[in-house]
């Protein structure tokens, strides 16, 4: 497999422990200050235009979003609470930030449409500060922060919103005087719950005042497929200067103790922070963090402006000028979707999508993995982390469950174990094996050697695990398949698992299959593989070998690089005789004990992975090509749909049976770069981001899009589509 990765930064780009500019914020958030001036002095020309890359508007109409939230959010720092903007007609909302959407451990909820929303009172009129009264507001999303300002009254009222750490946001109020005579005036705040139409979620948020501001309490609710709250969960607003506060229901008023005087020309400023937790204990370790923030607002918004010039300095190198927006705003939405360590969570990562309720509050294997690559672009300790928050559950031989799948990677880890009654974590199957080109992509881009040697060995139990459990007649051909495990009780549950373990869930190649048990020497059920064995996997696992060696080269074991490659052209070479059919000059799964190609279940997207795994000879490639470049078979409107046109199952609204998914689209550009056919990875990738619904405006990025007009589909704000933008960009 041809190599394309170059080492952008060095092992120093990653933040010893204790680094941070706040007590409580993540190493890896940050650099030190001196460091930090690398991309802090990017030109103008590179970042100018990047406002407003999302459309953050809109306040929520219920408590529960639906399960794609229409609202778009910011987050920074691994926060679990996120923020949008007044639209230009909200006007009751002006001086206040959308929600916060909060997740409840696993799932997205909106605390209110505008918890805080800031005013002031003319104490020489006695009258408000109408901020509506300006017609044409600033209503705006910079990198890293939201941003407002009104002018009314003869003031100018600035309102900016960043994150200090992982859970604390920071909103700065500065009130300018531009009249020729002295102002004073009195700030307050007011705000409200959105509360849930049923019980027990309902009167879960309890409204109090505290001595600096106000809190949120809520309830024990252990709904395990909607809401998770303990007694300990708080959301807390706490000033930076003395305030009383009254708490009527559900609303709640906070007045600055004493008035404040602004002379002609002067500026006076207000701060807060809203901080969003789940346990005592991180509340007290964190307080420290939340009081100087308070006390240096401008220590926060240098080291968080300075962050996020270096995030689109390093991002957008390379990446053409019309075509930078696009890139800013897929570093934009891995930001937000990237979760701190919180319940079994052990380390930071990246969530599939903030504002869906299925993806918000936990972390999927090859999700990971992608995102995981093009986060080193920008943040290579992010990228480490990401990778290792997979790890910190992989199995080993003395799990009391499991010892059998030691080396497995669970598909999916979130906030609740699943011993602990969590319902989306999932042990049924874990996901394809593209960790090893991960781990060596974050290494190229900043992830160190000590990362590397921390992960081999890892990689090396996770590869022979496959060989263990998923290759039912022992040849060295992988199938997918399913676990031992309670949920796989039926041999359809045990074929939905293994579909899952795919990452093509409902995918055409896996209507008509069975399910085999595979026992180990002593006849024990050690898990099931499906009864075919596929192209995509066995073409990953060949790039796990090449990149096993690679890993080893590096760390100076030769004489394993050597085995590995070996063992990595004998699969190679059996793929390519059992996988491929000269006939329609496309490959696909085959039929266990030497048998043939699968042909009648149609063409799939998969066909293209031995491209992008260096898998296929000069004349397959040929081949594959002509079928990614025909418009009756994958050449669509928005090219490179999951099964080809002419597949007889072909459902351009089916996830997995048609949809554009753009992961899968940059393996195939990549494979035909990797072949040589430059200019038609080059169109085809022209197509998907010109007809890809809102891509290139300030839409979401989705999760998939319909082949046949480019709407954009499912979950919205997708990271690993995101992920896949950005190389897609940085590669052209």
């Amino acid at each position: 497999m041809k190599h394309l990765s170059r080492r952008q930064f060095t092992a120093s780009s990653l933040v010893p422990l204790g680094a941070a500019v706040l007590p409580a914020v993540p190493a890896h958030a940050q650099e030190r200050a001196e460091e930090s001036s690398e991309g802090s002095q990017a030109g103008p020309a590179l970042l100018s235009g990047l406002t407003d890359l999302l459309d953050l508007h809109g306040t929520p109409d219920a408590a529960r979003p639906p399960g794609d939230n229409p609202l778009n959010v910011f987050a920074d720092l691994g926060a679990w609470h996120a923020y949008g903007l007044p639209s230009p007609a909200d006007h009751s909302h002006f001086g206040g930030f959308s929600g916060p959407l909060y997740v409840a451990e696993e799932y997205p909820w909106y605390l209110s449409r505008s918890f805080t929303r800031f005013g002031l009172v003319d104490k020489h009129t006695s009258k408000a500060v109408d901020l509506s009264a300006d017609r044409s507001p600033v209503l705006e999303s910079r990198p890293g922060l939201l941003r407002q300002s009104f002018r009314t009254d003869g003031l100018r009222v600035t309102l900016e919103l960043r994150y200090a750490t992982d859970r604390t946001a920071l909103v700065r109020a500065d009130v300018h005087n531009l009249g020729h005579g002295e102002r004073e005036v009195r700030a307050h705040w007011t705000g409200e719950l959105l509360r849930h139409t049923s019980e027990p979620v309902r009167d879960a948020p309890r409204l109090r005042a505290t001595e600096d501001g106000v809190a949120v309490r809520f309830a024990e609710v252990r709904s395990f497929k909607d809401f998770l709250t303990t007694t300990q969960t708080r959301f807390e607003v706490v000033h930076g200067v003395p305030v009383h506060t009254s708490v009527h229901g559900d609303e709640y008023r906070t007045t600055a103790a004493r008035p404040r005087t602004i002379g002609p020309g002067g500026t006076v400023s207000f701060t807060w922070t809203e901080s969003y937790w789940f346990t005592d204990a991180e509340r007290r370790a964190r307080r420290s963090a939340v009081r100087e923030a308070l006390d240096r607002p401008d220590r926060v918004a240098d080291r968080s402006d300075r962050r996020w010039r270096r995030y689109l300095t390093r991002a957008l190198e390379g990446v053409a000028p019309d075509r930078r927006r696009v890139a800013a705003k897929a570093v934009q939405t891995l930001v937000t979707n990237w979760r701190s360590p919180a319940g079994a969570l052990r380390s930071d990562g990246i969530t599939p999508s903030l504002t869906n309720t299925s993806f918000a509050g936990g972390f999927w294997a090859w999700d990971s993995w992608k995102e995981a690559v093009s986060t080193a672009v920008f943040d290579p300790a992010l990228a480490v982390s990401t990778l290792e928050s997979m790890f910190d559950h992989q199995i080993t031989a003395d799990s009391p469950d499991r010892p059998q799948d030691a080396g497995m990677v669970p598909d999916a880890v979130f906030y609740n174990d699943i011993r602990d009654g969590g319902l989306n974590w999932n042990e049924r199957n874990s996901k394809p094996p593209l960790a090893a080109w991960a781990v060596w992509e974050v290494y190229e881009r900043g992830g160190g050697p000590s990362f590397l040697r921390r992960m081999y060995p890892k990689l090396k139990a996770y590869h022979a695990w496959w060989y263990r459990v998923r290759d039912h007649d022992g040849n060295g051909l992988a199938e997918y398949g399913a676990t031992v495990d309670a949920a796989n009780d039926s041999a359809e549950q045990r074929r939905l698992a293994a579909a899952w373990e795919s990452g093509m869930d409902n995918a055409p190649r896996f209507d008509d299959v069975e399910v085999r048990a595979n026992t180990d020497r002593a006849g024990h059920t050690v898990g099931y593989s499906l009864d075919q064995e596929s192209v995509d996997l066995n073409c990953f696992l060949y790039a796990e070998k090449r990149y096993l060696a690679r890993m080893a080269a590096e760390l100076g074991w030769r004489q394993e690089a050597k085995e590995l490659n070996h063992a990595a052209a004998a699969l190679r070479d059996r793929v390519r005789t059992r996988a491929y059919d000269p006939a329609t000059g496309f490959f696909y799964d085959w039929a266990p004990d030497n048998g043939g190609p699968l042909t009648g279940r149609g063409m799939g997207i998969e066909g293209a992975v031995p491209l992008w795994a260096g898998v296929a000879s000069s004349r397959q490639a040929a081949g594959v090509r002509a079928a990614l470049t025909d418009p009756a078979r994958f050449a669509t409107h928005m090219p490179l749909p999951t099964a080809a046109r002419d597949n007889p199952k072909f459902d351009p609204t089916g996830y997995w049976r048609g949809l554009v998914w753009l992961d899968q689209a940059f393996f195939a550009l990549r494979g035909l770069s990797d072949y040589g056919y430059h200019r038609d990875a080059h169109t085809i990738g022209e197509q998907l981001l010109r007809n890809a619904e809102g891509l290139l405006g300030d839409g979401p990025i989705h999760e998939n899009y319909h082949p046949l007009t480019g709407e954009g589909r499912n979950a919205a704000n997708f990271s690993w589509s995101a992920a896949a933008v950005l190389e897609i960009l940085r590669g052209r």
